[in-house]
């Protein structure tokens, strides 16, 4: 089971998983330039992907293959399996941006030039966590990490996130895919649900009620017992709201 974190974050945000998913091989690793990631390669999607798959490939043995993506992992994820439609058996897709926001993007390098020092600021970072469900327990960490990290890495993290589309290869995935995003996120992450949904006829879609972006972190029991029951039974929560086809 490979655990793929989002931006602003690193492995520690599935600390809460490890404890639960004793019963499986876990690996957690964090993407380049971010956590303790520090071999030189500059973070990509692309990049990211082909590292974990010959991660997976020198691991797996021939076992199951699980990979539980989220936001930035999510799109990772995405692109892990239209590199190698037959490697994985089950992906999660939890909160990935698939429309690219192309207008946005030559406004991440000036702005992010502009803002980057409030980054450090400690009062800033506590709002930045609290979107992101990130409790007290964590926030020295995030608030270590996001001090780290250098502009150039942040910009090149969000143009790669703003750029993302779903790749052509996309619909030979063979895994069974849960695409999954919370009822309070923005019509835009709806609508890259929908859209992921469509593309590949492996994938169930479910608007978790109640949530923004940041699902595991916000609920991880919840979180935990919606893997388990959709790998053991192909089943969703009731609680959950299927993502129509047709839309």
């Amino acid at each position: 089971m490979v655990f793929l974190h989002g931006g602003g974050v690193s492995g520690w945000m599935w600390d809460k998983q490890i404890q639960h998913f004793t019963h499986y091989h876990c690996l957690v690793p964090d993407l380049p330039e971010q956590g303790m990631s520090n071999d030189g390669t500059n973070f990509s999607i692309e990049t990211s992907a082909a590292k974990l798959i010959e991660l997976i490939q020198e691991k797996a043995n021939g076992k199951q293959v699980i990979v539980i993506g989220f936001s930035l992992g999510a799109q990772v994820t995405i692109q892990m399996v239209s590199m190698e439609p037959e490697l994985i058996d089950y992906a999660m897709i939890n909160s990935a941006l698939v429309k690219p926001m192309l207008w946005m993007k030559k406004w991440i390098s000036p702005s992010i030039k502009l803002t980057f020092p409030l980054i450090k600021n400690q009062s800033f970072s506590r709002i930045q966590a609290r979107t992101l469900y990130i409790g007290k327990d964590n926030f020295e960490i995030y608030y270590k990490e996001t001090c780290q990290m250098k502009s150039d890495t942040l910009i090149r993290i969000l143009e790669e996130n703003m750029s993302f589309e779903i790749p052509d290869h996309f619909h030979k995935a063979r895994a069974q895919m849960l695409v999954t995003v919370g009822e309070k996120e923005k019509a835009v992450m709806k609508k890259s649900a929908i859209d992921i949904v469509k593309r590949n006829p492996n994938c169930i879609g479910m608007i978790i009620p109640n949530i923004g972006h940041g699902l595991s972190l916000a609920n991880p029991a919840f979180f935990n017992q919606i893997i388990e029951d959709w790998i053991a039974e192909g089943r969703i929560p009731k609680e959950g709201k299927l993502i129509d086809r047709s839309y």
